[in-house]
């Protein structure tokens, strides 16, 4: 009897450990667990089924799912909504494959930066700092109080609204706007 108490009692510190280490955030209302890679989170994410579509669609999948690692920069269901009508729609066709490719690398950074990292950067910039994407081109990153604030080629800006959801193969940054290359 005293075995099997010790024994059950061995197990659920084991499992309290357990759940330490595996420190979730919630997003779109799943929890996004450190042991799993960014596609294997991102598809229980209720705010982000039209990025997942997207990342399906552009072949990205693998990629994603790979060592990295990924700092992604991940829009919402309301942030691709607030892009003109029908853009969705016509990204995901097969045609335009390259171009949805594009925009959803412009959203990655190779390598893991949480957002102390992102902060430590912004200082050492003198209140800027420049990303390079996968893509190829940069992202340029500030601070606006707390908050911080990612700028696109066009000009165009988007907060990010839950920071450093890490994942087995990087980091996830929520944002609530779909950013834009350049070209």
């Amino acid at each position: 009897m005293k075995r099997i108490f010790l024994m059950m009692a061995a197990a659920l510190v084991m499992n309290a450990s357990m759940a330490q280490k595996e420190k979730t955030v919630e997003v779109g209302g799943a929890p996004m667990y450190p042991s799993k890679n960014i596609v294997e989170n991102a598809l229980n994410s209720k705010d982000h089924t039209t990025l997942v579509a997207a990342v399906k669609a552009a072949g990205l999948v693998q990629t994603l799912q790979s060592a990295g690692p990924f700092t992604v920069f991940a829009p919402t269901n309301e942030a691709f909504n607030k892009l003109p009508a029908g853009t969705v729609e016509n990204l995901v066709k097969p045609e335009n494959k390259a171009l949805l490719t594009k925009i959803l690398t412009y959203h990655v950074v190779a390598g893991k930066l949480n957002a102390k990292d992102i902060a430590k950067l912004i200082k050492e910039g003198h209140g800027m700092a420049t990303l390079k994407t996968v893509e190829g081109e940069n992202l340029t990153a500030t601070m606006e109080g707390k908050k911080l604030v990612l700028t696109d080629m066009k000009g165009g800006k988007s907060y990010v609204t839950i920071a450093d959801v890490n994942q087995s193969n990087g980091v996830i940054h929520v944002v609530d706007t779909v950013l834009m290359p350049g070209a």
